[in-house]
């Protein structure tokens, strides 16, 4: 186990994508971290996927006849993920499981080292269900897309990278992935400070996030050891200001460090 410590760094600012299955959440991260490394930030993405616990030999052979739910909250090991989080946050170093897609497994003895950075990002389905990993996250945003494009980029997904069949693809999400995203994934919205609608493809809302990150990063009065806060006025008056003339855009709203969308 790694455990070093590197006094050098302060505390991490850590922020959570949630959302659906297939919803954009990997494009979103990337497109922060694409524009965050324009100012110099160090920043580290980590998957929820990585942390899937290890299965009985019954539940993977479940698995391996696509009957077992992985969209389930028990189907993770979000203990192992909360103790990384909380040694990153606080300096230590430490390492990540590699998971196989194909086999519903981790690779043996293989690991990602992992440093503390300036920001790090954790994405997954659901990282805002456990309390305790919820309130770990400075900033907590949800790619909210159409349930449709969710499931062709599922299907997509599933064949071309993780060699499954069509008609596995589609038992899984019937019986597992939709109503798991209904009961456990959906309720988790409410937890979020910034909801964004059709994923990387809003760039409006992407590049108001980054700078918003930027400002609080670079903030006297601010430090990633506490969350967001947001003034509700003038925040409102300079994302009006910098949107309203944007045509056929949405403008993005703050209030009280919530972040809503409306048509313009």
């Amino acid at each position: 186990m790694v455990a070093e410590k590197n006094d050098n760094k302060s505390r991490s600012f850590l922020i959570g994508v949630a959302g659906g299955t297939a919803s954009g959440k990997s494009s979103v991260c990337q497109a922060i971290v694409n524009k965050l490394g324009k100012s110099k930030r160090q920043v580290l993405t980590i998957c929820q996927d990585s942390f899937y616990r290890e299965l009985t030999p019954e539940e993977s052979e479940k698995a391996r006849r696509g009957d077992f739910n992985f969209d389930h909250p028990t189907a993770f090991d979000t203990d192992e993920l909360v103790r990384v989080l909380e040694n990153l946050k606080n300096g230590i170093a430490d390492r990540i499981p590699v998971y196989d897609y194909k086999n519903h497994c981790r690779y043996a003895d293989q690991f990602q080292y992992v440093e503390p950075t300036d920001i790090i990002i954790v994405e997954g389905i659901l990282i805002f269900y456990d309390e305790r990993l919820c309130n770990m996250f400075n900033t907590k945003l949800f790619v909210d897309t159409d349930s449709d494009i969710r499931l062709a980029r599922r299907v997509r997904r599933d064949t071309q990278e993780r060699g499954r069949d069509l008609k596995q693809i589609l038992n899984q999400y019937l019986n597992f992935v939709k109503p798991s995203f209904d009961e456990f994934v959906f309720p988790t919205k409410k937890h979020a400070d910034v909801i964004i609608p059709r994923g990387a493809d809003n760039h409006v809302a992407i590049d108001l996030i980054v700078q918003h990150m930027n400002e609080i990063l670079r903030s006297p009065r601010s430090s990633p050891r506490s969350s967001i806060d947001v003034d509700e006025s003038s925040d409102d008056e300079m994302i009006e200001s910098r949107f309203s003339a944007n045509e056929g855009v949405e403008i993005i709203h703050v209030s009280a460090c919530k972040i809503t969308s409306t048509p313009h």
